[in-house]
């Protein structure tokens, strides 16, 4: 497995290793002792599984407040995606980056977000499937959103025109929110 730091602190981008043959291949997508190892000590309690039929599908930017907030392992099961992890915790340095990486059936990359950060994604192909995990339950009463075009992420807008759900659409922007987060 390769785990690369990225320009957000705790924001990682892994690489799992496949092992193929003329059948396929196989992978191991998460090993709680495997991930210890690379400074990953998440204990992961819900499963997600998120299908986007239109291309230019935008889901996010999302985040669940304190005290159920959450942090994600993020992986393309079929088709592509472009993810992003964009940094709330009041105080980082890095406060309001982004960081932005193509998950993809095919690359088999994995991104993963901790807590204090957004995440949402735009997906690249018709019928793109996104599993997750995540550190702690739905709570709805802790879920937020914040407007997905007000971060300054380049977007692969060429692709299509964004499809948002009404949620979405209406979340404030990263300048008008007050973040729940900090260091």
């Amino acid at each position: 497995m390769i785990v690369e730091e990225t320009a957000l602190p705790g924001v990682l981008l892994i690489q799992p290793k496949r092992f193929g043959d003329q059948r396929g291949f196989f992978s191991e997508s998460w090993n709680k002792r495997t991930f210890a190892k690379h400074g990953i000590e998440a204990e992961f309690v819900q499963d997600n599984h998120s299908l986007s039929a239109t291309k230019g599908t935008v889901r996010g930017l999302h985040f669940q407040a304190p005290p159920h907030a959450q942090a994600k392992l993020v992986r393309c099961g079929h088709g592509r995606i472009f993810d992003v992890a964009v940094d709330i915790r009041k105080g980082s340095s890095t406060y309001g980056n982004w960081f932005g990486v193509e998950l993809s059936f095919d690359n088999g990359r994995q991104l993963f977000v901790p807590e204090g950060f957004l995440h949402g994604f735009m997906t690249l192909e018709e019928n793109s499937e996104i599993i997750y995990k995540c550190t702690d339950f739905y709570a709805p009463e802790c879920d937020g959103a914040v407007r997905w075009d007000s971060c300054g992420i380049e977007w692969p807008l060429s692709i299509a025109d964004p499809v948002l759900s009404e949620k979405d659409a209406v979340a404030p922007a990263l300048a008008d929110f007050k973040t729940p987060f900090s260091i």
